[in-house]
């Protein structure tokens, strides 16, 4: 051994937050892009949000000039994709909260629950099962089913531990069926009360459609589409669904470690604390006590979507187009799957829970 061998000093923090910028203002610039492209009266009617046009705009950028910029971008890259990522999750409860449990009832807490269960449950078991596809695929697919839609599939990635390319598909199933489901459930509602099939009213559908629609732009599009009325009701199920985004993190997460410890590597198995899940508790806890002033918070919520939009971008310049065609149509098939239950088996839950609660 070479005594005088020297030891390189390791980076200084100001150094790595310099090495970040480039990437970080890539980042930045392709969520401003999307922000802007998302006030288009077009696409605002047809609920597409800043986040799907964030990993639209950052896939086209990562397979076209985005590899010749890598070696300085990605350090600011992983940044968006990994702390900025969490720090939206946690400031994403600004849009909720806790009396909104209240205007929709304990019927609402219950269908909503059942509904991410049953989903998620449905992901897991088909997609390993039936599919074959790898458990990672299959859970970040069923968290944006179940759940929340694109935030959901990125606040599941690191407690799933999936890759870039299996999170990008997961989103891009969301986008699909979302959409389609936006254009679908007011179609099925009119011809439903042209045909007097069943006894749903306005406030019936919003329950329904927030309560197994993917996105929260979807749900506001399906609900308005209808009437004001369902439209409010339809946001305040989406958002109750979206506060179970906590526990099911944690739950997962407990699962998942204990999955682990019985195979290979036990010895190494361990929970992986989505602490970041805490943190959009407590935001959800401040904003019910509405200490903070609205600018505040309508700031705050802004910061958000910058935040979740600049992630999403980082995603979609790490994402290649050929792993999206080495993914195949399982991925698709399986998300079918799911918006059929959702569809069909949701109406059901939603039925039977109304007709037992009121």
């Amino acid at each position: 051994m070479n005594i005088f061998t020297p030891t390189l000093p390791s980076p200084s923090l100001a150094q790595r937050w310099r090495g970040g910028v480039p990437g970080l203002l890539l980042t930045a610039a392709v969520a401003a892009g999307a922000m802007g492209l998302a006030t288009v009266p077009w696409l605002q009617a047809h609920g597409i949000s800043a986040l799907t046009l964030a990993i639209v705009i950052g896939i086209a950028l990562g397979n076209s000039v985005y590899p010749r910029l890598a070696a300085q971008a990605a350090p600011g890259v992983g940044v968006s994709k990994q702390w900025l990522l969490r720090a939206g999750i946690v400031l994403y409860g600004l849009r909720l909260t806790f009396q909104d449990i209240g205007q929709v009832g304990v019927a609402g807490v219950v269908i909503d629950a059942l509904v991410l269960g049953s989903t998620f449950a449905l992901a897991w078991w088909a997609g390993t099962r039936c599919f074959g596809m790898d458990r990672e695929s299959a859970l970040l697919i069923g968290a944006g089913s179940s759940i929340c839609g694109a935030a959901a599939v990125m606040a599941a990635e690191p407690v799933v531990r999936g890759r870039a390319e299996q999170v990008t598909v997961a989103v891009s199933t969301v986008v699909v069926f979302g959409t389609l489901g936006m254009f679908l459930y007011p179609l099925l509602y009119r011809l439903n009360l042209a045909h007097g099939w069943l006894p749903i009213g306005d406030a019936a559908y919003g329950v329904f459609t927030g309560s197994t629609v993917h996105e929260v732009a979807q749900v506001v599009a399906a609900g308005r589409a209808v009437s004001e009325g369902a439209a409010d009701t339809a946001v305040i199920a989406k958002m109750v669904r979206v506060m179970m985004l906590a526990p099911f993190l944690v739950a997962l997460s407990l699962l998942l470690a204990r999955g682990r410890a019985t195979g290979p590597g036990a010895a190494r198995a361990k929970i992986v604390v989505p602490w970041f899940a805490f943190g959009f508790v407590a935001v959800a806890g401040v904003n019910s006590l509405e200490v903070l002033p609205s600018a505040v918070v309508a700031a705050a919520i802004d910061l958000d979507t910058v935040l979740l939009a600049m992630a999403m971008a980082a995603l979609g310049l790490t994402t290649h187009v050929s792993a999206l065609r080495q993914a195949g149509m399982k991925p698709l098939l399986l998300a079918l799957l799911l918006f059929g239950w959702l569809l069909a088996g949701g109406l059901g839950i939603n039925l039977g829970v109304h007709a037992l609660l009121g």
